[in-house]
């Protein structure tokens, strides 16, 4: 058993008698009553969305699992291929499984795959994913001295983020994949 602090997005938890992978947490400290936290999980026997409430002095069953190295090779419809980096298995993962987390994908992307029992149960996407800017409108002068104006910039996967307005079209910038927004200007 372990502490609710210990929860995080890619946790395997056992709850109610069946295995949830965790898809967020948010950590509440309310000004009057107790802290909790609330988790987004997903069965993964039955693939059913859950949202579970624990207050910060129960315990929490978390699994152990594996993680393996595995690259995102490409689509085909609603099914995203990977390959396993040390056994060069392939398996696929719906966007379904992925969450959100299929958006930020990109041909020959390094990511985690967790696994339970020697099956794939969920892939952990990079924390900051560096794209290429393909479509940016320039810059309207005057508006890039403060940097504090944002313009919507099409990235290399065809994400469209907002992103400072002194960003230009073929620059390499990093995008924070939790938030979904732009992080920084990457210098080559």
């Amino acid at each position: 058993m372990a502490d609710t602090s210990e929860l995080h997005k890619g946790a395997v938890v056992k709850h109610q008698n069946d295995l949830y992978l965790v898809t967020g947490t948010e950590f509440v400290n309310p000004g009057k009553g107790a802290a909790f936290c609330r988790t987004k999980m997903k069965s993964i026997t039955t693939g059913r969305n859950v949202e579970v409430t624990y207050k910060t002095s129960e315990s929490v069953d978390i699994v152990d699992v594996s993680r393996e190295k595995v690259q995102y090779l490409y689509k085909t419809g609603e099914m995203f291929s990977f390959m396993n980096q040390q056994s060069y298995e392939m398996f696929d993962m719906n966007s379904e499984d992925l969450g959100d987390d299929w958006k930020y994908l990109k041909e020959g992307l390094d990511c985690d795959a967790i696994l339970y029992n020697d099956r794939v149960v969920a892939v952990e996407i990079p924390r900051k994913i560096q794209y290429k800017i393909v479509e940016a409108p320039p810059a309207v002068k005057g508006d890039t001295a403060s940097g504090r104006v944002m313009k919507e910039a099409t990235l290399e996967n065809g994400l469209k983020i907002r992103v400072p307005a002194f960003i230009n079209e073929g620059e390499i910038i990093l995008v924070n994949t939790t938030t979904g927004e732009y992080s920084e200007r990457v210098n080559e």
